[in-house]
């Protein structure tokens, strides 16, 4: 923590619950639809065979039901974090504490996220797999992502607020959760394709061992470049709406209770 920090810097646990609790239930319910388009897009199956454009509701309850404390875990965390590794504003290190936070609280989160991600790719494509494998495979994917996403979004909030010279207003905040999302949803997709392929495998085949680097080779030699980039556009699209409503709403959730 910077010398500068005082008590009343540090983040309300009931400001970040409910503010990541409702961006979670939030963007969830909105962009459901394209999250079932982009599994059943990187599906071994193939999209018609996985349902098509079919049902793509299917599986909501249980991401409704895991939306809003999954949601809260991690801002909980990312808050609490941020606050414990807080570095004057002008270093180096804050992009690196950002990064810290962000993993931090996606580990927190994923100990919620699985057994409902879970219950919803498999609504939304008929598969099993180990819930081990899933929560270990759920963090190499989200953890790269966070580390994208985060420093992006808190860059470019105090880039814009440096520029005009106050905060970020909400939909300003949304605006950066939507290129930061994007990018991030860009580079990251490869490893999406892997965990969707390990989520949605037989059991006992090679890729329902949870090897991430061995179903990344498997696509790779079936499927080449476009295989490893299955779904991108769709998931860029999911993802940029999504960070614009989840960043968004959880700053104007955090703007209305304090």
């Amino acid at each position: 923590m910077a010398p500068g920090a005082s008590p009343a810097d540090q983040p309300s646990f009931l400001v970040s619950l409910l503010a990541g609790g409702v961006a979670g239930v939030s963007v969830d319910l909105i962009l459901f639809p394209l999250d079932t388009i982009k599994t059943r897009l990187q599906s071994p199956q193939g999209f018609n065979k996985a349902g098509g454009f079919r049902g793509i509701y299917a599986g909501v309850p249980s991401a409704a039901i895991g939306s809003f404390p999954n949601a809260a875990a991690f801002f909980i965390t990312y808050e609490y974090a941020k606050f414990l590794l807080r570095t004057d504003s002008s270093s180096y290190w804050v992009p690196v504490n950002h990064m810290l936070a962000a993993s931090a609280g996606e580990v927190v989160a994923c100990l919620i996220r699985v057994p409902s991600e879970v219950v919803k790719q498999r609504a939304q494509v008929s598969a099993a797999s180990g819930t081990f494998h899933i929560f270990s495979n759920i963090l190499y994917q989200e953890i790269p992502f966070s580390l994208v996403q985060f420093p992006l979004w808190e860059s470019l909030k105090a880039l814009w607020s440096r520029k005009q010279g106050h905060v970020v207003d909400s939909w300003q905040s949304a605006a950066c959760g939507a290129f930061a999302g994007g990018f991030a949803a860009a580079v990251t997709t490869p490893l999406d394709v892997a965990k969707t392929r390990i989520m949605l495998a037989k059991a006992g085949s090679n890729t329902a061992s949870g090897n991430v680097l061995s179903a990344l080779l498997e696509v790779w030699k079936t499927q080449g470049i476009s295989g490893l980039f299955a779904g991108v556009f769709p998931r860029m699209a999911a993802i940029s709406l999504g960070g614009f409503i989840f960043l968004g709403a959880y700053d104007q959730t955090r703007s209305l209770l304090f």
